[in-house]
């Protein structure tokens, strides 16, 4: 069927109407879908293994380089300016030249500059590192789970973007076990951590066979295009599974190839900005603080290097499992229920975590706050990306997640002031708080999304 769709600059195009999001949630689940998996699990992998490897790092930093923990606050606080700058202008970008192209710019760049941080000659040298891995690390995720809310089925969707993160969350354990075998080896074993972290650049060997979204071209009018990215996608989920169902008949979008900045801060978008943004601020306090100031904690109470990381991997082994029960609960209730039940118990047992000194106690609460955080981290990503429009999806997304990152520049500086002047457990106090506002925001004013084209 030809129609005429106006624009927001009042342009016309005329062609076919591809009627993507309808065509995309009759598909099922297919080899297709998995290769999609398997290239942004990647990404997701080497993504969140970079965000820990400094955390991991930061003990040998003190024992060989002789720095202290406000030093190791500024390195973490350069390195969360960078993330606010990816997410908010790599989303932006993504929304601009197409989903795959800016993945592909900013796993490369994150990729050379987690190597070149092995190669820090000093601390500005590597704070210099620290922030451009950021960037591309930040700007990475963002357009990674905007990709995968555009394709899956809408009644899957946070099931499979929740597993994707999973595969990412793997990459914790793993790392902090490279981490506790090489640093050990001497003053230049932190290095080969970071060299580790570079190894996402093996994404490039399986992206090849991935399309544009196919709903990024149909929100700017590209027709022609949509259908046919949608056309060599529906032969080959027909070659495996058979003939597909006809697809509800859908109505023409409404073309938007240059929305503004500012309209993330009118009309429906703004709830959802104000609410996002303030999740992820609270989440990235809540997270952040437990996960990369845990190690230096730890080992400012005198608790050896080599124990303090053996502690981390017992700690992290949660992680991949928490993702795991977040992706199979994602779809059978609301993910901002999820969200918010999973955000008190994160704060229950991090306040535990705080007040005790036992070590099989320390073991125990570490493992069960990674469970709870990854349940909800896994779902927060998911939930996320829903409820903007197409046209805004990767910088409103892009802009609530960087106001996280922005604001954990003071919030490492303030994690740091806190632990020096006010004491070990009066973090975990500020732990617990923020894990709190989080659930308390999500129960008030998060947005329902389950099973809602997006």
């Amino acid at each position: 069927m030809e129609k005429k769709i106006k624009t927001n600059k009042d342009k016309t195009y005329q062609g076919k109407f591809s009627n993507v999001a309808n065509r995309l949630d009759r598909l099922p689940i297919s080899k297709v879908h998995y290769r999609i998996l398997m290239a942004l699990g990647i990404v997701y992998f080497f993504d969140l293994a970079d965000l820990f490897t400094l955390s991991n790092v930061a003990p040998a930093l003190i024992d060989h380089w002789g720095v202290d923990l406000k030093t190791i606050s500024h390195i973490t606080a350069i390195s969360f300016l960078g993330m606010f700058l990816g997410a908010s202008f790599g989303g932006r970008l993504a929304d601009r030249i197409g989903r795959k192209k800016a993945l592909s710019w900013f796993v490369l760049l994150f990729s050379l500059s987690s190597a070149l941080n092995a190669f820090a000659w000093d601390i500005p040298s590597l704070m210099f590192f620290r922030f451009f891995t950021g960037v591309g690390v930040a700007a990475a995720m963002i357009v990674t789970n905007s990709y995968l809310a555009e394709f899956f089925p809408s009644n899957v969707r946070g099931k499979y973007i929740s597993f994707c993160a999973m595969i990412g969350l793997i990459g914790i354990p793993i790392t902090n076990i490279v981490s506790a075998y090489v640093i050990p080896l001497g003053e230049w074993g932190w290095r080969l951590v970071f060299i580790w972290g570079a190894v996402g650049i093996i994404y490039f060997l399986f992206i090849k066979g991935i399309e544009e979204s196919p709903r990024w071209h149909e929100n700017r009018g590209e027709y022609d295009i949509a259908d046919s990215i949608m056309t060599r996608i529906e032969k080959q989920v027909e070659s495996e599974k058979g003939i597909l169902p006809v697809p509800k008949m859908g109505q023409a979008v409404q073309t938007i190839q240059k929305g503004s900045y500012l309209d993330l801060f009118k009309g429906k978008n703004l709830k959802i900005t104000v609410v996002l943004s303030l999740v992820w601020i609270f989440e990235t306090f809540g997270f952040y603080g437990f996960a990369s100031w845990v190690p230096s904690l730890l080992k400012s109470q005198g608790v050896t290097m080599e124990k303090t990381l053996w502690y981390n991997v017992l700690h992290s082994i949660g992680a991949p499992l928490g993702a795991l029960i977040g992706s199979l609960i994602s779809e059978k209730f609301q993910r901002k229920s999820i969200l918010a039940f999973s955000a008190f118990l994160t704060a229950g047992a991090g306040l535990l975590y705080g007040m005790t000194f036992l070590p099989l106690m320390i073991i125990i609460f570490g493992f069960i706050v990674n469970i709870t955080e990854r349940v909800f981290t896994s779902n927060l990503y998911a939930y996320t990306s829903e409820p903007y429009p197409t046209a805004y999806r990767s910088s409103g997304s892009g802009l609530a997640y960087g106001l996280g990152r922005f604001s954990n520049i003071f919030g490492s500086l303030l994690v740091g002031s806190i632990a020096i002047n006010l004491g070990y457990v009066s973090v975990f106090l500020f732990i617990g708080g923020c894990w709190l506002a989080c659930g308390l925001l999500l129960i008030f004013f998060g947005p329902k999304t389950n099973s809602q084209q997006v």
